[in-house]
C-alpha cells in the first residue's frame, strides 16, 4: 500500500518543479521586472516590520509622561511622526510593486498562451485526432490563468510572509530570544503543515477535478460543434442526458476538492488560534515578571498580530500555488511533448518549379498498426500530369496525399518533389506549394473573403473576386447579405456543402502552386453543383501537377493517369479507356459497380437486365 503513496508524492515534487521551472524560465526573460517587483515589496514588508516597534515605544511614552509631560510627548510625536513615514512608504512600495505585477503577469500570459498555441499548431495529425478542440482550449486558458495567481501568489503572497515570519522572530529574539524561538518554532510548525496539507490532501483532489473540467469542457465543445447532427437526429435530450453524467463527475470532484480546501482551513485556524494563547499568555507572563514593559507588551502583541495576519493568509497562498500548479500543469505538458513531425535542424524552403513528385521505395507504417501499409512503394509522376487515385476505402489513397504533405514520416525510402527530399525541407514552404481542395472543405467563422483569401492573406479584392469567378463562386457570393464580407459561421456552416466547395476551390486558385491535390472533392454534391465545381476543377488543373482523388470514377475519366490503389499497392494504372478493357481488372470492377448503381436508380431496379447494359457499355468502349 505504501508504494502508491511514494509514486504519488513523487509525481507532486515533479509537477511542481516541472512548473515553477517553467515559470522561472519566463521570469528570466523578465528579471529587470522581478526584480523590481521583489524589490517593492521587501521595502514594503521592511515598513511593515518596524510599525510595531514604534507603537510600543508609543505606549511606554504615554505610561511614563508622569516623568515628564513634555519630553514624553516629543517621544510619542517622534513615533507617530516615524509610524506616518512608514506607513507611506508601505503604500508607495505596495503601489509600486503592484503595478510592475500587472506587467509582468500580463506579458507573461500573452507569451505563455502564444507559446501554447503555437506547438498546438505543430503538433502532430494523430495528435489533434485524439484530443478534443475544447479540451485543448481549456488547458491553455485555464493555464494562462494560473499564472495570475502564481505570480500574486510567490512575489506579493509568499515573499513578504517569509519576510515577516524571519523578520519578526529575529526582532523579538533580540530583546527575548526565547519569545523569538517560540514565534520561530510555532511559525514553521504551521507553514509545515499547510505544505503537508496542500500537497498530501488539497492537491490530489485538485488534480483529479482539472481533468474533469478539461473533459467537460471537451464534453460541451464536441455536441456545440456538432449540433447540426444532433438536430438532424432529435438528440438534444440524449446530449444533456451524457453531459449530466459528466456533470455529475466534475460536481463529485469538485465537491471533493472544495471540502478539502475547508477541512484544511479549518484545522490551520485550530493550529493558529492556539499559536496566539501560547505567545499573548507568554508575553504577559514576561510582564508579570518584569521582564517586560507596558510598550514591551504592545510590541508583542503587535508584532504578533501582524505575524498571526501574514500566518493565516499562508495557508491560503500554499493552497493558491498548489492551485496554479495543477492548473498549469497541463499547458506545462504542451511543451515537454514532441512535436511529432518536426523540421530538420538545417530544412531549407523547397522551390518548385516543375512540380514532378517521386517516391522511392517508400515503406511507412502508422504507429498502432504492426504491418506497414506501404513497403517499398515506388512512383514517378511527371511534371504537369493529371493524375487520378481511385481504390476502395483504406486501400492508401489518403495516405499517400499525407507523405506527400508530410503530416508523417516515412519509415524508409524518401519523396522527392522537384528533386528535393520532402524530409529535408522545412513543413510551412512545402505545404505552401501544395494547394488542397479536401472532401469536406472547412472553412473560419471570418468573411467570405477572408477564407478565399487564407491562401494568400496579401491578395486584394479584385484578385479574390477573379479566384471566386474562376471557382464559380462568384455568383453566390454576390447574392449574401454582405456579398464578400458575409461571414460564413463555424466550420462554414451557413453555406450549402456545393458553396464551400466553391470557396475552397477559390482559395486554390488564389494560391496558384505548381502541385494541387483534389480529394474527393465532388462527393456527396448535387448534378448542378457538381457541374459547376467539375468545370472550375478543369480550369484549375490546367498547367499543374494534379493529384485527384475519387470514389466518383466520372471524375476521372478525363485524366492522363489512373492509379488503381489496394492494400498500399498500385495494382493497376493507365488511362480510363485503357483500364476499363481489362476484363478482369479492379478498374473495371470499381466502374462496374458504379455504372449499375446508376441503372439501378435509373430503371427503378430492373436487375435483371443490368449485366448485359453493362457489359453491352464496355464492349461498346472496347470496340
Amino acid at each position: 500500500m505504501s508504494q502508491p503513496s511514494k509514486q504519488d508524492s513523487r509525481h507532486r515534487k515533479s509537477a511542481m518543479q516541472r512548473v515553477l521551472s517553467f515559470l522561472f524560465r519566463h521570469w528570466k526573460q523578465e528579471g529587470s521586472v522581478v526584480l523590481l517587483i521583489a524589490t517593492f515589496m521587501i521595502l514594503a514588508t521592511s515598513a511593515d516590520l518596524l510599525m510595531p516597534i514604534y507603537s510600543g515605544r508609543l505606549v511606554d511614552a504615554i505610561a511614563s509622561h508622569a516623568s515628564g509631560r513634555a519630553a514624553a510627548l516629543a517621544v510619542a510625536v517622534r513615533c507617530i511622526a516615524i509610524m506616518a513615514g512608514l506607513g507611506l512608504i508601505l503604500l508607495a512600495a505596495r503601489h509600486c510593486a503592484f503595478l510592475g505585477i500587472v506587467r509582468l503577469t500580463l506579458r507573461l500570459m500573452s507569451r505563455m498562451a502564444s507559446d501554447a498555441f503555437w506547438r498546438v499548431q505543430r503538433f502532430s495529425t494523430d495528435w489533434h485526432a485524439n484530443h478534443f478542440g475544447g479540451s485543448i482550449v481549456r488547458r491553455v486558458t485555464r493555464g494562462m490563468w494560473a499564472v495570475d495567481l502564481m505570480d500574486d501568489t510567490l512575489l506579493l503572497a509568499l515573499l513578504p510572509a517569509l519576510l515577516v515570519l524571519c523578520g519578526s522572530s529575529i526582532i523579538l529574539a533580540l530583546r527575548w530570544p526565547s519569545m523569538g524561538l517560540l514565534v520561530a518554532v510555532g511559525a514553521i510548525c504551521y507553514v509545515s503543515l499547510s505544505i503537508s496539507l496542500s500537497l498530501g490532501y488539497i492537491s490530489p483532489a485538485a488534480r483529479l477535478s482539472n481533468a474533469q473540467d478539461t473533459r467537460l469542457g471537451g464534453a460541451m465543445a464536441d455536441a456545440i460543434t456538432c449540433n447540426t447532427v444532433v438536430k438532424a437526429f432529435g438528440a438534444e435530450d440524449r446530449e444533456d442526458f451524457r453531459l449530466s453524467r459528466v456533470l455529475d463527475k466534475w460536481n463529485r470532484r469538485t465537491h471533493r476538492t472544495w471540502m478539502s480546501v475547508t477541512n484544511s482551513g479549518t484545522l490551520q485556524l485550530i493550529v493558529l488560534l492556539a499559536l496566539r494563547i501560547l505567545i499573548v499568555s507568554y508575553a504577559a507572563w514576561l510582564w508579570w515578571c518584569g521582564h517586560a514593559t507596558a510598550g514591551d507588551v504592545t510590541f508583542v502583541l503587535t508584532s504578533y498580530f501582524i505575524i498571526h495576519g501574514y500566518l493565516r493568509d499562508v495557508g491560503q497562498h500554499v493552497a493558491n500555488l498548489q492551485r496554479s500548479v495543477n492548473e498549469m500543469e497541463e499547458m506545462v505538458d504542451f511543451h515537454d511533448q514532441p512535436l511529432g513531425i518536426a523540421d530538420h535542424a538545417n530544412a531549407y524552403p523547397i522551390r518548385v518549379s516543375r512540380g514532378e513528385i517521386v517516391f522511392n521505395r517508400v515503406t511507412f507504417c502508422y504507429d498502432a498498426h504492426v504491418e506497414p501499409l506501404f513497403r517499398n512503394f515506388s512512383l514517378l509522376i511527371q511534371a504537369g500530369e493529371r493524375v487520378g487515385l481511385v481504390g476502395h476505402s483504406g486501400s492508401g489513397k489518403s495516405t499517400f496525399v499525407k507523405l506527400l504533405h508530410r503530416l508523417y514520416d516515412i519509415n524508409g525510402g524518401y519523396i522527392l518533389i522537384d528533386g528535393q527530399d520532402v524530409s529535408r525541407v522545412a513543413q510551412q514552404s512545402l505545404r505552401s506549394q501544395l494547394a488542397l481542395v479536401p472532401q469536406e472543405p472547412i472553412l473560419f467563422h471570418r468573411s467570405l473573403a477572408e477564407n478565399i483569401a487564407y491562401a494568400r492573406p496579401d491578395a486584394s479584392l479584385r484578385e479574390i473576386e477573379k479566384a471566386a469567378r474562376l471557382a464559380n463562386a462568384h455568383e453566390f457570393i454576390i447574392r449574401q447579405p454582405k456579398d464578400y464580407q458575409t461571414l460564413v459561421g463555424e466550420r462554414g456552416v451557413k453555406l450549402s456543402g456545393g458553396e464551400r466547395q466553391r470557396v475552397a476551390l477559390a482559395r486554390a486558385f488564389l494560391a496558384n502552386t505548381p502541385i494541387l491535390i483534389l480529394d474527393e472533392a465532388t462527393s456527396s454534391l448535387d448534378s448542378e453543383s457538381e457541374a459547376l465545381i467539375q468545370e472550375a476543377m478543369e480550369r484549375l488543373m490546367a498547367g499543374r501537377t494534379s493529384i485527384v482523388i475519387a470514389h466518383r470514377l466520372s471524375t476521372v475519366r478525363m485524366l492522363d493517369r489512373i492509379l488503381v490503389f489496394d492494400d498500399g499497392q498500385i495494382v493497376e494504372q493507365g488511362t480510363h479507356d485503357e483500364l476499363v478493357q481489362h476484363a478482369d481488372g479492379a478498374y473495371r470492377r470499381l466502374f462496374e459497380k458504379q455504372a449499375m448503381g446508376l441503372l439501378i436508380d435509373t430503371f427503378d431496379g430492373e436487375e435483371a437486365s443490368l449485366k448485359d447494359n453493362v457489359s453491352e457499355e464496355f464492349e461498346d468502349q472496347a470496340i
